[in-house]
């Protein structure tokens, strides 16, 4: 069983080709870290996950991507989101009390039944290493916590409506040393239950938290392996000159 199955993925936005024929796989409960120098492709992978890219008029793609067995081109798009998750570069809090920012998603799911949102926020944000953090803060603004803690809401925000799938988007890029190793510590935990896949310009965050890393270039996918293996013994020079920090 896999998560996805993506066979000769083709994406173009306008006449620039933004992927090239990329097949691979994404595994059941494992953390997939991509990494690659800019413009290799790896936001315009993850977007296509849950269907973002076709938000941009001038996307256009072609190959086989499914998800569960299922062509995701045929799943409703709202549903899809639902199940895939996507948590970005910035945090980007409502500006609501820190209770709403998490129960959003629920309400929006049509879960209206107070003592149901009340358990799932204050299980989300366990699952987010935030509860203690916020438990006594709850009718405050999500504004004044601080940039790691926002980022963790948002991550909270995203599970609270009980994805199978969560995406991050360089999650860590604006944080701090501390901050960014609360939320590695949340995403290792949460795999236990969720599909991950990590975009990372950070190559120690992907060999930190990778089960397996894959690394893009000029929009193709080079190399894919455990984590281990491509920090180690990557098969393509091009793997190994960029883990080595000789380019991008």
């Amino acid at each position: 069983m896999v998560k996805f199955d993506i066979k000769n993925l083709n994406i173009w936005f306008g006449s620039t080709q933004a992927l090239k024929d990329v097949s691979m796989q994404v595994l059941p409960n494992e953390i997939l870290s991509i990494i690659g120098p800019s413009n290799s492709g790896k936001t315009t992978f993850l977007r296509m996950l849950n269907r973002l890219n076709d938000l941009n008029s001038h996307f256009k793609m072609n190959g086989d991507v499914w998800f569960d067995d299922e062509d995701i081109k045929k799943i409703d798009v709202e549903l899809l989101r639902r199940k895939i998750g996507m948590v970005f570069a910035l945090p980007l809090p409502l500006p609501l009390s820190i209770f709403d920012n998490v129960a959003y998603g629920m309400k929006m799911a049509g879960i209206n039944n107070k003592k149901t949102i009340k358990a799932g926020v204050e299980n989300a944000l366990m699952r987010a290493y935030l509860w203690e953090e916020v438990k006594d803060r709850m009718d405050e603004s999500a504004f004044k916590l601080s940039g790691g803690q926002q980022q963790r809401l948002c991550i909270a925000r995203t599970l609270a409506v009980e994805p199978e799938v969560i995406l991050f988007d360089e999650p860590c890029s604006g944080l701090d040393p501390i901050s960014t190793a609360k939320v590695e510590d949340a995403m290792v935990k949460l795999k236990e239950k969720y599909t991950i896949v990590l975009v990372t310009n950070n190559v120690k965050q992907a060999a930190r938290v990778g089960d397996r890393t894959a690394f893009f270039l000029s929009g193709e996918l080079i190399e894919l392996d455990k984590t281990e293996k491509i920090f180690t013994v990557p098969q393509d020079k091009r793997t190994d000159g960029y883990i080595r920090g000789k380019f991008g």
